[in-house]
């Protein structure tokens, strides 16, 4: 890697190699620089040319699906589709030929969203009576994932990936409780309101006490008695100090996984930001445990 490659794109390069493996020689290591390490003026290029190439395929999904996009726009917007299925076509197939692992690469996150930025288009032209099972405009609105794409591109979205990944049981538990709290309110104010005031069962109450938790307050259904809107006021109440846990989670890891690194070599040791297994030498560049880049580390090779 060369130097000019932020620490990001470094630990990006890192667990793709590790992941899909490099080839050694020839040609495929060459497409490999470019498809997959942006540290190069090839790979660099080849990174905005897709990134843009994404976010005028989906500029082309959303205006094609407007109805005054008749006649030849919409000719014009059939050729450019093609235009961009078969580029992306052409990005599968070159990061298929260019890894040690294929199979690895076409069933990652990764390579089922690329399957998916052109199976859409492919599948509308083999099968054009598929609308007696499914109705075309679904396929044709998929392309719209296209633009999770975009996480292959830029190393930030690996960062936030693996902060929701370490913050997940914390989530989970969060969510478990959000749920209890709406299936506790939706019952109380079932028992409350009564069907009279539009509370007509426990799941009409917990859709209500959804509404009313995230702030945002349809007024579809309303409490209507003086201890129903005390209920509801202590609700809403509720949700704002609620929406706020989430992003303070996250937060707190993506913190944990900057600085966790620096100070655990400080203290004499390195601990994984994937699954946490600490007492690794401070030259380490890998995990012990389970192969992942340590934090703070720059070499580009895996040792295995």
């Amino acid at each position: 890697m060369s130097g000019g490659a932020s620490a990001a794109e470094v630990e990006a390069a890192a667990e793709i190699e590790h992941a899909f493996g490099r080839p050694e020689s020839g040609w495929r290591r060459q497409l490999y620089r470019i498809v997959f390490e942006s540290d190069t003026p090839g790979g660099r290029a080849f990174d905005l040319v897709l990134i843009g190439a994404i976010l005028v395929s989906v500029g082309v999904v959303v205006l094609d699906s407007m109805q005054a996009a008749d006649g030849a726009q919409r000719v014009m917007f059939e050729r450019l589709e093609w235009a961009f299925t078969l580029l992306f076509t052409l990005e599968y197939v070159a990061r298929l030929l260019c890894v040690r692992h294929p199979l690895r690469y076409a069933t990652s996150l990764f390579g089922v969203i690329d399957l998916v930025a052109v199976l859409p288009t492919y599948l509308a032209f083999f099968f054009p009576d598929l609308h007696a099972l499914i109705d075309v405009r679904i396929l044709r609105l998929l392309r719209i994932f296209r633009i999770l794409k975009m996480s292959e591109y830029i190393a930030e979205y690996r960062a936030l990936g693996r902060a929701l990944a370490a913050s997940r049981r914390k989530i989970f538990i969060f969510l478990s409780f959000v749920l209890m709290v709406v299936l506790v309110m939706g019952t109380l104010m079932y028992v409350i309101e009564g069907p009279q005031n539009g509370f007509t069962s426990i799941p009409v109450g917990m859709y209500w006490a959804i509404v009313t938790m995230t702030t945002v307050g349809f007024g579809d259904i309303t409490p209507k008695t003086e201890l129903g809107r005390f209920v509801a006021s202590f609700q809403m109440l509720l949700g704002w100090g609620i929406l706020a846990v989430p992003t303070g989670i996250v937060s707190a890891e993506f913190t944990a996984q900057r600085f966790g690194g620096q100070r655990d070599r400080r203290a004499g040791g390195l601990r994984c930001a994937r699954c946490g297994s600490d007492g690794h030498e401070p030259a380490a560049a890998f995990c012990k445990d389970c192969g992942a880049r340590l934090p703070g580390t720059t070499a580009s090779t895996d040792p295995r």
